[in-house]
């Protein structure tokens, strides 16, 4: 369930006269019983509110005064959340004839025309004041106050993310908070312009079509209704190619792989998605089986090398609406499954509960979700929906995780032949794939659930460089990408799972194995396509190149590890 809260305005939306009919509150009181919660938020005074309307009770929040002032019906205390009205304002305006003048805690209100004596009596008081039109209502707040800022303050209350709640309207003052949730809607009797900025339109008007968008709740979650959208909004990846348009994957209720070559740019554009993201408010938890983001901004990280992090920490640390890095380079790679199960699992619950995170980025997948498995294993199958799993080869990952994605991204060299094999992997049909050479920033994306054809994309890059950790190299588990010292005849099987663990062995090893590797140019091309430091490995191989001793090239390489690394005795 994606849409844990309904948002409703009340006059001209829920109200038709200023009354609710009997199906309506039928509707609401359904909608309660499915779990998810409702919120009033409307322009009217609360007195005056509560004389019209039999049913506060239905909702968890009322706003009221459009955004300023916050009640709860179920304790009955009220908060206001602007400053109050200067009794000199409405004084002045009753001096010049203005009738039918309402005066609230944080709102004064009238009528067209008089919005012109309104803006000349701020001006002589000034006041700092806006204007708020609802049809032919005037309404006069504390500049940045409106629906959605009242929204917030309930929202905040319940610790519940605007990206979980849609709500409902039919005027201008609504649009704030219509554009504010994950999916806005219009009854059908609504203003054109807020029709044209709504996400959907109802069939019917006033209360009905808050009784049409319950049903559509309580059916799919609006399932139905979202993917019929034309892929305008969502989270922004690209440019298409060959149209130059805007390219958007779904915010909300769909999986994304991203598979490719290593130092293909994986990195450079998951980087740009998770700070979009982040900017927009979407909470991801990120399992980090290599601390590649430990210093990734937006997120804080738990875990090191030398510490596990528990679950309960994880889930306190989302609890108060922070994104997450799990740095799980302190768990054994063989156990890494098993930790990332049991998470997981913990992690679900906390969004069947909350909603959140919106999204669980996995990288390394092929740690996560193996493709060898015992069948008995206790190992989570699939990642929860609304995943962004990444991996370098898809056949690694189990076939279960692989069929639980809706779109695949492939990156680097021959893209065409990464989905390929993720079709391969699965048995499944591949869309029409030709040959494509990808440029700097560009991606092959395909939408498997759709008939389109894969296209190319120039993504949007990130404002700030992904950088590798550099700890995950000196004192990780680099996993199939540890340096093995075999010997000249392949009778050792050393393995360097690191930078420490390489220097120690290094130190160690007899003369005729280090130099059987210097020779062929292996220490080099570790540090190049493992390690992915280009610096380092053309340093590596110009020592290779010479006709030095075994003792002064291990001396002056391990002398090159240090200078560019930190490492621990």
């Amino acid at each position: 369930m994606n849409f844990f809260g309904l948002v409703t305005d009340y006059d001209g939306t829920l109200a038709y006269s200023g009354k609710v009919r009997e199906s309506t509150l039928n509707a609401l009181e359904r909608l309660r019983d499915s779990g998810r919660k409702l919120l009033l938020v409307t322009g009217r005074q609360l007195p005056e509110l509560l004389e019209i309307f039999p049913r506060p009770d239905l909702f968890e929040w009322i706003v009221a005064e459009n955004g300023g002032l916050l009640y709860c019906p179920h304790n009955r205390e009220t908060r206001l959340l602007a400053e109050p009205v200067p009794q000199t304002f409405p004084d002045l305006l009753r001096e010049r004839g203005v009738q039918n003048l309402q005066v609230g805690q944080s709102i004064v209100a009238t009528w067209v025309p008089n919005e012109h004596r309104v803006l000349d009596a701020l001006r002589d008081l000034g006041l700092d004041r806006q204007i708020i039109f609802n049809k032919d209502a005037v309404m006069v707040l504390p500049s940045g106050v409106n629906k959605a800022f009242g929204l917030t303050a309930a929202l905040e209350e319940m610790k519940l993310s605007h990206h979980n709640v849609v709500a409902i309207g039919d005027a201008e003052n609504d649009l704030p908070m219509l554009t504010q949730c994950e999916c806005g809607a219009a009854v059908d009797n609504a203003l054109e312009s807020v029709k044209h900025k709504a996400d959907l339109v109802m069939t019917a008007g006033h209360g009905a079509g808050v009784e049409e968008l319950i049903e559509d709740l309580l059916k799919d979650d609006l399932a139905g209704r979202l993917s019929k959208g034309d892929r305008t909004r969502g989270l922004l990846l690209g440019k298409a190619k060959d149209t130059g348009k805007n390219v958007f994957l779904p915010s909300l209720g769909q999986s994304i792989l991203v598979a490719g070559p290593s130092g293909s740019g994986k990195s450079t554009s998951i980087t740009g998605l998770l700070e979009r993201m982040a900017k927009a408010a979407y909470q991801f938890c990120i399992l980090d089986p290599e601390g590649d983001y430990e210093t990734f901004e937006p997120a804080i990280n738990t875990g090191s090398p030398h510490y596990v992090p528990s679950r309960n920490d994880v889930v306190s640390l989302l609890e108060r609406m922070h994104n997450a890095v799990v740095n799980m380079l302190g768990v054994a790679l063989d156990s890494r499954p098993q930790f990332a199960s049991e998470l997981l699992r913990k992690l679900q619950d906390l969004r069947s509960r909350s909603g959140r995170p919106h999204w669980f980025v996995i990288d390394e997948a092929h740690h996560i979700f193996p493709s060898e498995v015992p069948a008995e294993s206790t190992l989570l199958a699939e990642p929860p929906k609304t995943s962004l799993m990444i991996t370098v080869h898809p056949n690694h990952v189990r076939k279960e995780a692989l069929d639980s994605m809706d779109i695949v991204i492939a990156v680097g060299k021959d893209p065409q032949e990464t989905i390929r094999d993720f079709c391969r992997a699965l048995g499944a049909e591949e869309p029409t794939l030709n040959p494509v050479a990808l440029e700097r920033g560009e991606v092959l994306l395909w939408f498997r659930r759709t008939s389109q054809d894969p296209l190319v994309v120039a993504t949007e890059p990130g404002k700030t460089e992904h950088k590798r950790h550099i700890r995950k190299y000196a004192e990780g588990d680099l996993g199939v990408g540890s340096f093995v010292f075999r010997g000249p005849e392949g009778k050792l099987k050393l393995v360097a799972h690191n930078l420490n663990t390489f220097i120690r062995m290094a130190e160690g090893v007899d003369d005729d194995t280090w130099c059987h590797h210097l020779r062929a140019g292996e220490f080099s091309e570790w540090f190049r396509w493992i390690v992915k430091n280009e610096s380092l490995a053309d340093q590596v191989k110009s020592i290779e190149q010479q006709n030095a001793s075994a003792e002064a090239t291990r001396e002056t390489i391990i002398e090159a590890i240090r200078a560019q690394y930190t490492l621990s005795a």
